[in-house]
């Protein structure tokens, strides 16, 4: 069964696939219903967090007295990436009561602070437990079963595919991660996408849009929504292209530019990094270190910081030693410069660096003044 979902990038229609907790929370409601109901189940479905429905196959179902396991194959669509074709376990036990989500076998562990889940969790993202969590708690009211069904979710082979991720150096051992915040894998040909970004500015310039957020994705447009002045305007995903939207934008000749985006994104423009893609360059917790150290941090927290998994565990750090307001004032310092540099004048620029955790971290100089125009503009 082919998930039959496009998008237009540029010319071409690309076809999306489902993520690793869509496959999750599918192969958990099969399991599930065949436990409580006893009926072979052959196909499941759900709606995913983006809207979309998806219907698979199950594949190797196996029944025990008080456990069912499932398994659903990845499909990428045209985004194959290293768990393309992995089958994602679940087997459903009953128990006393709530819905317990772990992970076995080829399912990554936390080791480091700062990522998705804490220290010592099985690496199954916070939107993969609540798609298994919220199917299955319907599945109980559907069949009125009123115990607690325990899940646990594992990938064979998942710690030799885990090598082609940077789950390694994100501090997530012995397997891959559980992921997806829409439960849909939109194709990100590199071309393709940047193209995709240009004719989207095209679009707004020609609809008569002189201001642009742009955005690398998901995270960034949830936080949309809580920014005074941001609501309406327009936005632009950009993913990892900030300097070629940023080229589009002038072209364009819009008049004010917005970038909004995760500290771990942006903190890589303060080092003139404008392919935010890990492929390319990271060098996220080198920036962090060394405006600490220029804002007189200790070499062991120099040391700490260049061994961080994330972003938000480098604020974690630099907070806890009080160096958080003077090293985030020169990271934006230095984010506005290569803006600037890279915009040279053609239009209007400014920043927002936020967190999944802490929120609003800061906001640079000229993004503040824009901000504050569109507050007051009719």
């Amino acid at each position: 069964m082919s998930f039959e979902h496009y998008i237009r990038s540029g010319s071409k229609l690309l076809r999306c696939g489902y993520t690793t907790g869509s496959c999750a929370a599918l192969a958990a409601l099969a399991a599930a219903r065949t436990l409580l109901t006893g009926a072979s189940v052959e196909t499941s479905a759900i709606v995913t967090p983006k809207g979309l429905p998806v219907e698979v196959d199950i594949v190797d179902c196996v029944r025990s007295p008080r456990s069912v396991s499932c398994a659903v194959r990845k499909d990428g669509g045209d985004d194959c990436d290293a768990t393309d074709g992995a089958l994602i376990y679940a087997e459903v036990s009953l128990c006393d009561h709530g819905i317990v989500i772990d992970g076995g076998t080829g399912v990554g562990r936390v080791t480091k602070k700062g990522l998705d889940q804490p220290v010592g969790a099985a690496a199954i993202n916070r939107v993969p437990r609540q798609m298994i969590a919220s199917s299955l708690s319907a599945l109980c009211v559907e069949t009125g079963y009123t115990g607690g069904l325990s899940v646990i979710i594992s990938v064979p082979g998942g710690e030799e595919l885990a090598k082609h991720t940077f789950n390694g150096s994100l501090g997530i051992t012995g397997g891959i991660s559980i992921l997806g915040t829409s439960g849909i894998v939109e194709p990100q040909s590199l071309q393709a996408l940047v193209d995709s970004i240009g004719v989207e500015l095209n679009v707004a310039a020609a609809e008569g849009c002189r201001d642009i957020i742009l955005t690398p994705g998901n995270y960034g447009e949830t936080f949309l929504e809580t920014l005074p002045g941001a609501g309406r305007v327009p936005h632009v995903k950009c993913s990892n292209f900030f300097g070629d939207a940023l080229d589009f934008a002038a072209v364009h000749q819009f008049s004010r530019v917005l970038v909004v985006a995760h500290m771990g994104k942006l903190v890589k423009l303060a080092g003139g990094i404008m392919n935010t893609h890990s492929r390319f360059a990271d060098c996220r917790a080198e920036l962090f270190a060394v405006h600490a150290a220029l804002c007189g941090g200790s070499q062991e927290l120099i040391e700490t910081l260049m061994n961080a998994a994330t972003s938000d565990a480098c604020v974690e750090l630099l907070r806890d030693a009080g160096l958080w307001a003077p090293v985030l004032q020169r990271l934006l310092v230095k984010i506005q410069e290569h803006l600037d540099h890279r915009v040279r004048g053609a239009f209007f620029v400014g920043a927002v660096a936020f967190s999944n955790q802490y929120g609003l971290l800061g906001i640079t100089g000229p993004g503040q003044d824009i901000l504050n125009q569109w507050r007051t503009e009719p």
